[in-house]
């Protein structure tokens, strides 16, 4: 979808994916000793607020500017720090070993891009660094929760922990959930989640 489909659905809506964090990333987050955070494509900040109000350093991006003024007016709102730029996926360049954690949350990206960027996640996490995942699955193609319609932005947990390998994955696993998270997130939904470390 482009920057102006996504850029007209957060002016157009108060929270797209609701105010709350994702529960896996919360639950995971909430494991680790805060340190230096990145979220990539992290729409209006729900994730980010959550990480920072919990001790972590967290640096975001997304390419919508209007997601990203949304999560500054809320970071000021809230006396968060939280340094967020407007970054597209497909040109960011990830300093090696910079991470204690990347959170990526309903990341999805088509097959090229995303074996790419999720080698460029890899490197840019720090040694014990720990990698957090949570998007939809193929099987999410016939739901109407949310997500892509197109099948090539969908995920296949075997791809990505191909994409992830060298990484020591401690979780993995495809399942479905119900969802409750926004207007755009809501209801029965096939997803996968992994959780790695970077040895």
């Amino acid at each position: 979808m482009s920057k102006e489909f996504w850029n007209e659905r957060y002016k157009a809506n108060e929270t797209v994916y609701g105010n709350e964090p994702n529960a896996f990333f919360r639950e995971q987050l909430l494991m680790l000793e805060p340190g230096k955070l990145l979220l990539p494509a992290e729409g209006e900040g729900r994730n980010a607020l959550f990480a920072a109000q919990n001790g972590w350093h967290v640096e975001a991006f997304d390419y919508s500017e209007d997601a990203m003024q949304k999560a500054k007016k809320a970071a000021r709102e809230n006396y968060l720090q939280l340094t967020y730029t407007l970054q597209e996926i497909e040109n960011i360049r990830l300093v090696s070993k910079s991470f204690d954690a990347i959170g990526l949350i309903y990341v999805h990206l088509l097959p090229a891009l995303r074996k790419t960027f999720h080698r460029q996640c890899m490197n840019t996490l720090k040694p014990d660094g720990v990698l957090i995942l949570e998007a939809f699955s193929k099987d999410q193609i016939t739901n109407t929760s949310g997500g892509p319609k197109d099948i090539n932005l969908l995920y296949d947990l075997e791809e990505l922990l191909e994409d992830f390998e060298g990484l020591k994955i401690v979780y993995y696993k495809t399942e479905d959930t119900i969802l409750d998270e926004g207007r755009f997130h809501a209801g029965i939904a096939d997803i996968v989640r992994i959780v790695g470390i970077k040895g």
